[in-house]
């Protein structure tokens, strides 16, 4: 259920939101049920920066925009390795913990539909992941995050350590 937008508002910088999953809830009255809709939305400049946000309204369409605004709010910056990561990391959430292994280039992003919609709006193009526990996509989303948020470049490494830290030549 994801689907690609350009957002172009004012301050967007080009970024680009992915609706990952709208939710349907039912409310039931005395003349039926009533129903209102939850969207789960990640978004990112491809390069770097993703946030993920959370929106509720009656109707979808203001539940996506409140989405895409709280994501906005959201925006983290990831430090990246060329197309894929640095190093493999565990994130963790909940009940969820994803394995995010960096992959050789033209891998491609090996990732179920929530991890891949936050992945591809980070701009990694090659991962391999893989869910451990509950699969539920707000869960995913957010140990995604945790995983990248968690991620160190060599000069982080070396300038947090106090030494120097040699590259590991992987392939």
């Amino acid at each position: 259920m994801a689907e690609d937008n350009k957002s172009m508002g004012p301050g967007d910088q080009g970024l680009q939101d992915t609706v990952i999953k709208v939710y349907r809830t039912a409310k039931v009255v005395k003349g039926g049920r009533r129903f209102s809709f939850g969207a789960l939305v990640a978004v990112g400049d491809r390069n770097g920066s993703v946030g993920v946000g959370y929106g509720k309204a009656n109707e979808v369409p203001p539940a996506v925009e409140k989405a895409i605004k709280n994501a906005k709010k959201n925006l983290q910056g990831v430090e990246l390795l060329g197309g894929t990561l640095p190093h493999s990391i565990r994130g963790k959430y909940g009940a969820t913990s994803i394995d995010l292994i960096p992959a050789s280039p033209g891998t491609g992003v090996i990732a179920g539909s929530t991890a891949r919609a936050i992945l591809e709006c980070a701009g990694v193009r090659d991962v391999l992941t893989k869910i451990y526990g509950s699969t539920s996509a707000k869960n995913v989303a957010n140990a995604v995050l945790d995983g990248l948020l968690k991620l160190h470049g060599q000069e982080t490494m070396s300038s947090l350590r106090g030494v120097e830290v040699q590259a590991v030549k992987r392939w």
